[in-house]
C-alpha cells in the first residue's frame, strides 16, 4: 500500500496509544535539488517546523522574484500499499509518494555558458494512459528560461520511498538544461468495472519526500560561481494509498490504492493544512470540534460483525473483547524508555496478558470465552494493518508507544487523494519532465567532471539503467525502505556507513494490500458503512495456520463500504496485511474473487449471495519500487535507526563537499513514520538542512 498507515478507529476501535499531540517534528522525504549558494558550510540540523502553515501558506514571496525557480517540495508518502496506513495510512504508499509543493528555489542565473549557472529541477508528472506495463521509473528533467513558478506533486506514499504522483517542475532562470531529479514509475493496464484502467504503480509510502520550499523560503543564489546542484530521487506510482495519492480513476467513482485518509486532521497535519486551504475538503472535515477530537483514528463507522458461523456477533461481546485489547494496547506506553520490558514483541506482551485474563473473561462461560478470543484474534489482525506487519510479534514493544497520533477525526479527500497533486501541478508548466528513467547506481565522495567550458567537478553522480547519469552537489534520496533492504548493498557506490546499512536491516517493513470489490446491489443495509470479519475458531492464543494457500483469505479484516454510493457505486474495499497478503498477490483476479465471495457467503450465512462483478486489489509488494507498504520498529531495532536513517553523508560534518546524500520518506521519521504527514514533513526537513548550509534567511510569514 504505499501510502499512509490504515489508522486505528473507524468501527475498528481508537489508537490507544494516542498521546497529546507535539509540534510536528520535520519528516523525511526525498530528491534532488539544485541551489547556488556559499560552498562547504557545515550543516546542522534544522529546528522543528511551526505546528501550523502561516495564512499565506504557500508564501507569495517565493512566486514571483525575477529569476526565481520553483522548486516543488514534497512530502513523501509512506509506505506503498494499498491499505490504510499506519495508524491509518494506506497509502504508504507503500509506498510513498512525494508531495511537492513547492516554493521556490531562487537562482540569480545568468545565460547559458556564464558562471553563475542558474539551477533548474525536474519534476515528474504521470504520463498519459498508455498500453506499457513494465516498470519504469522516472527522471525529472528541468527547463531553462522559463518564467518562475510554484511546483507542487503528490506524495505517495510507501517507505522511505517517495512518492508517488504527478511531478512538478523546476523552473530554470536562463540557465542550460540541467536535469536533476530521478524517479522511477511504474505503469501498466488494469481492468475495473470491464474496463482497462490505465494506472501508475510504484512505492508509496509510502511515501515520498519532497522539500518544502514554499513556506520555508526560497534558496536564495548568492553570485556564486559555481552553484550546487541538487537532484531529487524517488518512486513514483499511481493510485496507493502513501503513494501518494494515485486515485484510480473508475466508472462511478474512485480507488484509492494508496493513502485513504488524512490522519489527525488538525493545524498540526501539513497534509491537512494544504488541503484545507484549496478547498479540497468536504465541510465536516473542516469543523473546529472534529479537529480537536483526540480519537487517534477514524470516526466512529456504524458498523456489524459477522461470524464464521453465517451470523451477526453480539456487539456487547465484540465491544467488550475489543476494549480489552485496546487497554493492553494502551499499556504498552508504560514500556517506553525501559531497559528491560517484560517482552521483546508487542505481540508476544499481549499475548501473555490476554492468557493471564482467560480465567475471568466472560464471566467463565465457556463459550462466551471463545468468542471474545476470537474478536481478540482479529484485533490483533486489524493491529498488523496498521502498523504494517506481518505479524505483532515482529514490532517491538519498548519503542512502540513513540509513534504519535494526532488529533482530529480522519477524513478523505472527495475527489481523491489525487486531487491535491492536481491542485499543485495545475500552477506549473507542461513539458518539463523524462520519464522511464531508472536509476542504476548513485555514486558519492567522487570527483566526477561535467563536460564544456564552464566545467566544474561534483561529488555526486547519478547513473540511469540506460546509461545517462546527472552530477549533483545534494541528491534527497526518498525511495521506500523496502528498496533499501533490497538494492542498498550495490545501489551506492561507495558503500553506506556500516551504521546506515544496519539500520536499514533492522528496520521492518511490511505489505498492506486493499481488495476492491464491486457489487450490481449492495447486500448491507444503507447504513452500514464497516463489515467485519471474524473467524470463531481461532485464538490469539493458538499459533496460526500457516498453509497460505488454504488460508490466506482469513488474514482479511474486514470491509470498509465506499461513501457516498452516488459517487462510488457499490463498492467494498477490504484489507490484508503480511505473507498473506503477499500471497494474494501471485494470485489472478479471479481467484481473488471467487475467495472473496466465498468469505461473504460464509460470513452472512447466504450460499447464494451474488458474486461481486468486478475485482480490483493492490500489490505493493510485486511492485519493484517499493517492494512492501510502510515500515515499522521492528524486534531488535528502536527509535535511534530511524534517526541514522535519516542522517546525510558524509557524517563527518567538516567534510569540505556536506550533505551530498539526504534521506527522507516516511521510514525517517521518528514519532509519524508509516504516514503521509510524515513523508512529507521528512521532506522538509531535508529541505531545511539544505538552507542552513547555504544560510538562507525565512521570510517572515505574508499577511
Amino acid at each position: 500500500m504505499s501510502g499512509s498507515r490504515m489508522g486505528r478507529g473507524g468501527g475498528w476501535g481508537d489508537d490507544p496509544r494516542a498521546a497529546p499531540s507535539p509540534t510536528p517534528a520535520p519528516g523525511a522525504g526525498s530528491w534532488l535539488i539544485t541551489a547556488p549558494g556559499p560552498a562547504g558550510t557545515p550543516p546542522s540540523i534544522p529546528p522543528p517546523f511551526p505546528p501550523s502553515l502561516p495564512s499565506s501558506f504557500p508564501p507569495a514571496a517565493a512566486r514571483a522574484a525575477p529569476g526565481a525557480v520553483p522548486l516543488a517540495a514534497g512530502g513523501a508518502g509512506g509506505g506503498g500499499g494499498g491499505g490504510t496506513g499506519r495508524r491509518g495510512r494506506p497509502w504508504r504508499a507503500a509506498g510513498a509518494g512525494w508531495w511537492r509543493w513547492a516554493r521556490g528555489w531562487r537562482g540569480w542565473g545568468r545565460p547559458s555558458g556564464s558562471a553563475d549557472t542558474a539551477p533548474s529541477a525536474c519534476w515528474r508528472r504521470r504520463p498519459a494512459p498508455a498500453a506499457a506495463s513494465a516498470p519504469a521509473p522516472s527522471v525529472r528533467a528541468g527547463r531553462p528560461g522559463e518564467a518562475p513558478g510554484t511546483g507542487g506533486g503528490r506524495h505517495r506514499g510507501a517507505g522511505p520511498g517517495w512518492g508517488r504522483g504527478r511531478g512538478r517542475r523546476y523552473r530554470g532562470a536562463g540557465a542550460a538544461p540541467d536535469p536533476r531529479a530521478v524517479a522511477p514509475l511504474r505503469r501498466g493496464p488494469d481492468t475495473w468495472r470491464g474496463r482497462p484502467v490505465p494506472w501508475a504503480r510504484g512505492d508509496g509510502t509510502e511515501a515520498g519526500p519532497g522539500w518544502p520550499r514554499g513556506h520555508h523560503g526560497p534558496f536564495r543564489g548568492r553570485g556564486s560561481p559555481a552553484a550546487p546542484r541538487a537532484l531529487l530521487h524517488g518512486h513514483g506510482s499511481g493510485c496507493d494509498p502513501l503513494s501518494l495519492l494515485p486515485s484510480l480513476p473508475a466508472a462511478s467513482g474512485l480507488a484509492e490504492m494508496g493513502a485513504h485518509w488524512i490522519h489527525g486532521p488538525s493545524p498540526g497535519n501539513p497534509v491537512f493544512c494544504l488541503a484545507s486551504r484549496y478547498g479540497l475538503l468536504g465541510p465536516e472535515a473542516a469543523l473546529e470540534e472534529n479537529q480537536q477530537v483526540e480519537a487517534g483514528g477514524h470516526p466512529p463507522m456504524p458498523s456489524v460483525t459477522y461470524g464464521s458461523s453465517g451470523k451477526v456477533l453480539n456487539p456487547k461481546a465484540v465491544r467488550e473483547a475489543r476494549d480489552l485489547f485496546y487497554a493492553l494496547l494502551a499499556s504498552t506506553r508504560a514500556f517506553q524508555g525501559s531497559k528491560e520490558p517484560p517482552w521483546p514483541s508487542v505481540g508476544q506482551y499481549v499475548r501473555a496478558e490476554i492468557a493471564r485474563t482467560v480465567p475471568t473473561m466472560a464471566g467463565g462461560q465457556e463459550d462466551a470465552r471463545r468468542l471474545q478470543l476470537a474478536v481478540l484474534a482479529a484485533c490483533l489482525k486489524l493491529e498488523c494493518c496498521i502498523s504494517g506487519t506481518h505479524s505483532m510479534d515482529l514490532v517491538a514493544l519498548e519503542p512502540f508507544g513513540e509513534y504519535v497520533s494526532l488529533p482530529g477525526l480522519d477524513c478523505t479527500f472527495p475527489g481523491g487523494y489525487s486531487s491535491l497533486a492536481e491542485r499543485l501541478h495545475s500552477d506549473l508548466p507542461e513539458g518539463t519532465v523524462l520519464l522511464n528513467k531508472a536509476v542504476r547506481t548513485i555514486q558519492w565522495q567522487g570527483s566526477f567532471r561535467e563536460e564544456g567550458d564552464d566545467a566544474r567537478v561534483f561529488p555526486v553522480r547519478v547513473e540511469c539503467e540506460d546509461g545517462d547519469a546527472f552530477l549533483a552537489d545534494h541528491v534527497i534520496i526518498t525511495v521506500p525502505l523496502g528498496f533499501l533492504k533490497e538494492h542498498y548493498e550495490k545501489f551506492f557506490q561507495p558503500p553506506l556507513p556500516e551504521r546506515k546499512a544496519q539500520a536499514i536491516r533492522n528496520l521492518g517493513f511490511g505489505t498492506n494490500n486493499k481488495i476492491f470489490l464491486e457489487f450490481e446491489q449492495p447486500f448491507w443495509d444503507p447504513e452500514q458503512q464497516l463489515l467485519e470479519v471474524v473467524w470463531e475458531d481461532e485464538s490469539p492464543l493458538e499459533e496460526p495456520s500457516t498453509d497460505l494457500e488454504a488460508s490466506w483469505f482469513k488474514k482479511l479484516i474486514g470491509f470498509v463500504v465506499l461513501q457516498p454510493p452516488e459517487q462510488h457505486g457499490h463498492v467494498l474495499c477490504g484489507f490484508i496485511a503480511g505473507k498473506e497478503s503477499e500471497h494474494m498477490e501471485t494470485l489472478s483476479d479471479a481467484e481473488v474473487l471467487s475467495a472473496m465471495t466465498r468469505v461473504l457467503r460464509t460470513m452472512t450465512g447466504n450460499p447464494s449471495l451474488p458474486a461481486p462483478r468486478s475485482v480490483l486489489r493492490s500489490r505493493w509488494h510485486s511492485a519493484p519500487y517499493t517492494l512492501g507498504s510502510y515500515s515499522y520498529v521492528a524486534v531488535g531495532s528502536s527509535g535511534d535507526d530511524i534517526d541514522v536513517l535519516a542522517q546525510p553523508l558524509p557524517e563527518d560534518p567538516r567534510d569540505p563537499r556536506p550533505l551530498q546524500l539526504l534521506f527522507a520518506g516516511e521510514a525517517t521519521h521518528r514519532t509519524f513514520y508509516s504516514t503521509t504527514h510524515g513523508a512529507l514533513l521528512s521532506g522538509w526537513r531535508e529541505a531545511e538542512r539544505l538552507n542552513q548550509l547555504f544560510q538562507v534567511p525565512v521570510p517572515a510569514p505574508q499577511s
